[in-house]
């Protein structure tokens, strides 16, 4: 059974770490990124996440609940980061699109973390405050709270998943990674045009292309539909008035 997680206040009273370091959830997160970045996500143990922070596996227990405890502040704090890089303008699709790429950008800054946390609901506060946000820019563009929330579940679900699979990419090692990459080249390209026309009269195309991220252009497609149920609610409304 997991320890009893207790406030932060009493944590800070406690004595500092055999290497002097006091801990505090956002040390231990920080620490858990690098383990994650240098170990992969198997590798996040508390016994190696203790190593790193030079205190003994189970004080972890006091700060989180469990392993699946501290995941879930993982993922909170990366939503958090693309929050904070984050300055509203007052025009919803600017700051639609700028809250997208800010997400998808902070978890790809850490991938091993992100296809560990991606696909999780923290709770969390900062989570939270993302989700709010991109709440209220919907409503405050008009949308009827049915279609906002529609929209919102697209967008944030088209962000996360987005981010695990660039950042599953980026965590292949670089020859795999290259191999995949060289296959638009080595195989695609050299598919003949009476077996597959479709293919070989992309090809060129397709290998200066699938190597790069499709979230932009995804997002675009978003916006463009939010845009379209904007007016149509517009409409809707004229005709009740």
């Amino acid at each position: 059974m997991a320890k009893q997680v207790v406030g932060e206040a009493a944590r800070r009273r406690r004595r500092p770490t055999r290497g002097g370091t006091v801990l505090s959830e956002e040390l231990i997160v920080r620490t858990a990124l690098r383990v994650l970045r240098e170990h992969g996500g198997a590798g996040l143990t508390a016994r190696r996440l203790g190593a790193a922070l030079g205190a003994d596996p189970s004080t972890l227990y006091r700060y989180f609940a469990g392993m699946d405890d501290l995941t879930r502040a993982i993922g909170d704090e990366l939503m958090g980061r693309a929050l904070d890089g984050w300055t509203a303008t007052g025009d919803w699709r600017t700051d639609l699109r700028a809250l997208g790429l800010a997400i998808h950008a902070a978890y790809l800054a850490h991938p091993q973390a992100a296809v560990l946390t991606a696909s999780r609901v923290s709770g969390r506060p900062r989570e939270i405050a993302v989700d709010e946000t991109i709440l209220g820019i919907l409503r405050g563009a008009g949308l009827p709270d049915p279609v906002a929330v529609g929209v919102y579940h697209t967008f944030i679900d088209q962000s996360l998943a987005f981010a695990a699979l660039d950042a599953g990419a980026l965590t292949l090692a670089g020859e795999a990674r290259a191999r995949d990459e060289e296959m638009w080249h080595s195989t695609y390209a050299r598919l003949p045009a009476e077996t597959h026309p479709n293919i070989a009269a992309t090809a060129p195309l397709l290998s200066r292309r699938m190597p790069l991220s499709a979230y932009p252009a995804a997002l675009e497609m978003l916006l463009g539909h939010t845009a379209a149920e904007l007016s149509r609610a517009g409409k809707r409304h004229v005709r009740g008035s």
